[in-house]
């Protein structure tokens, strides 16, 4: 199903609220502070087997020995990475062709989890990454050994599967192609990844099922997302982007429990997507301060320049563009928060996933014999025990790595371990009796 959310909204600002007019706003408060001792091994640019930057992580938990739990990340061209929760390589997969005719080398930008699914008799879990060189998902499942597996994971993708946003594969290689990928398990056995597109306003869904002894998909149906919003004083405004490219959606994570996307609007903010797509209308839950600021595109520059230098944007304090990962955590009783990283100012932003999804405040990761946090791009969180995390885990993509002995003209990125005990201390938060028997849950 392909839907134009400009049919279904009369305005943006039907969706959005009441902008209020900009206004001076006091001093923020000083943004909490967490730390971290726990990262995992440099990537570079230039690594064998090309470009192996680091992108978006997630967590999978062992639910019998909570120390087998692993970290799987991606490293784009450079394919995957499996890690311990000591952040040691376990096992390194190289981003090979699609299973396809015209299957070329892959690029894996995200990746989630699907828990128990099944496959040729039996319940696997199984991580779910996009394929933007593809425009299709690929399929991996995790060696129920966890950590303690000689090789963690396993390509189970089945061939010849449709692009998930192209016609054809001259279309393909214009790269607008699958980009930030969610997993939804509604509860009824079905699985389903939610997944944008690179360069457009587009989410799309797709049922995840089993075929010949691999995985599949199938039920594509899509949704577009605003790419322009009336303003207050008048004027429609629609985010500055190079020529041919629209304000594109990357990180995204689903509330189980409410069947909620949220999705981050790269330069625009965070989306509410009430799913199946279709449900409900969406509702942009925060704005990025920039939000409303008319720009131009400066094609000697590449960047973007304002029209006005002095003027003020109608967004919010707590995102500074890009808005980028995105994952939920579920506390006790119904309690969640969402969490946003504000790769703009190295900050992380929180809101509740209830109600009107109210901020309740920001941090940062400062690094103890480790570097701090800079430019998150992909998060993952996990409200399970696992090892000495025993209030959850948050995994976050720091870029660039600036540790010691890291080369800073090979573009390094990396991955660190915060405690989600502290960020909880820090903004007085509830945290997860792990009452919940249901991965997905965390």
């Amino acid at each position: 199903m392909n839907r134009t959310l400009a049919a279904v909204l009369a305005t943006a600002v039907s969706t959005l609220g009441v902008l209020p007019a900009a206004t001076a706003r006091p001093a923020d408060p000083p943004t909490p502070v967490v730390t971290t001792d726990n990262e995992t091994p440099v990537l570079y640019d230039d690594d064998a087997g090309g470009n192996a930057s680091g992108d978006d992580p997630a967590i999978w938990v062992h639910l019998g020995d909570s120390s087998r739990s692993i970290v799987i990340v991606t490293a784009k061209e450079g394919g995957l990475r499996v890690y311990d929760l000591e952040s040691n390589e376990l096992q390194s997969l190289s981003a090979t062709p699609a299973p396809r005719a015209d299957g070329v080398d892959g690029r894996y930008n995200n990746v989630d989890i699907a828990y128990d699914l099944r496959l040729g008799g039996e319940r696997v879990d199984v991580a779910v990454v996009s394929d933007r060189y593809n425009d299709q998902l690929r399929f991996f499942v995790i060696d129920s050994a966890g950590a303690d597996a000689a090789t963690p994971l396993r390509e189970v993708t089945a061939p010849e599967q449709a692009f998930l946003f192209n016609p054809d594969r001259v279309a393909v290689d214009e790269e607008h192609t699958a980009y930030g990928v969610a997993i939804w398990q509604p509860g009824d056995g079905s699985t389903y990844a939610a997944v944008t597109q690179e360069g457009t306003t587009m989410i799309a869904t797709a049922r995840i099922v089993a075929r010949h002894g691999a995985l599949a998909y199938t039920n594509v149906r899509r949704l577009e997302m605003p790419g322009s919003f009336a303003l207050p004083d008048g004027t429609t405004w629609v985010p500055c982007e190079e020529p041919g490219i629209g304000p594109q959606l990357e990180g995204s994570a689903v509330d189980q429990r409410r069947g909620m996307l949220y999705a981050a609007q790269e330069d625009v903010g965070v989306w509410r997507v009430p799913l199946p797509l279709g449900r409900g209308e969406p509702k942009l839950i925060d704005r990025v301060a920039d939000f409303g600021i008319h720009d131009v595109f400066n094609l000697d520059t590449e960047e973007c320049d304002p029209v006005d230098p002095d003027a003020t944007g109608f967004g919010g304090p707590n995102l500074v563009a890009d808005a980028e990962g995105v994952d939920v955590y579920y506390a006790s009783g119904r309690t969640g928060y969402v969490v946003v990283s504000s790769q703009g100012d190295d900050r992380f932003a929180v809101y509740s996933t209830v109600g009107t999804n109210r901020s309740l405040g920001t941090f940062k990761v400062a690094g103890v014999g480790v570097d701090d946090i800079n430019g998150s791009d992909g998060l993952a969180i996990t409200n399970r025990v696992v090892g000495d995390y025993r209030q959850g885990l948050l995994v976050t993509h720091d870029e660039p790595e600036s540790g010691p002995g890291v080369d800073p003209d090979r573009d390094p990125t990396n991955f660190s371990y915060v405690d989600w005990g502290q960020v909880a201390l820090a903004l007085h938060l509830k945290v997860s009796t792990n009452a919940a028997n249901d991965p997905r849950l965390g």
